[in-house]
């Protein structure tokens, strides 16, 4: 069996857009949960509200927005490789994309503490 394919940079690139695409589907309930909470009452809410301030969940915040700007920059770097013809310098913007999402993942720690 030959794996070599998995480890070339695009292919990482590539499951690092699918993991992240699931993780966003499953976390997206969770989200709408926590905004129906305000149709139970703004003390519901407050309590949910308070319990994301905890330093765990503000990391796990962090990852998501990770998550979220990997899958951002994956997507556009699957529409360059749709729509525009394939260079070289294509495998540089996979660590680009990378360090963008890494990037905004820190930004958010950072603000968040």
């Amino acid at each position: 069996m030959n794996i070599g394919h998995r480890n070339h940079p695009t292919w990482w690139a590539f499951a690092l857009h699918r993991i992240s695409g699931v993780v966003l589907a499953l976390f997206l309930p969770v989200h709408f949960q926590v905004l129906a909470l305000a149709l139970d009452g703004e003390a519901v809410l407050d309590g949910a509200l308070k319990w994301s301030d905890q330093p765990l969940v503000k990391l796990a915040e962090a990852g998501l927005i990770f998550l979220l700007a990997a899958h951002l920059t994956g997507g556009i770097r699957l529409l360059a490789l749709e729509f525009l013809p394939w260079r070289n310098w294509q495998k540089t913007l996979v660590a680009g994309s990378m360090g963008l999402s890494l990037g905004a993942g820190l930004l958010f720690l950072v603000n968040a503490f």
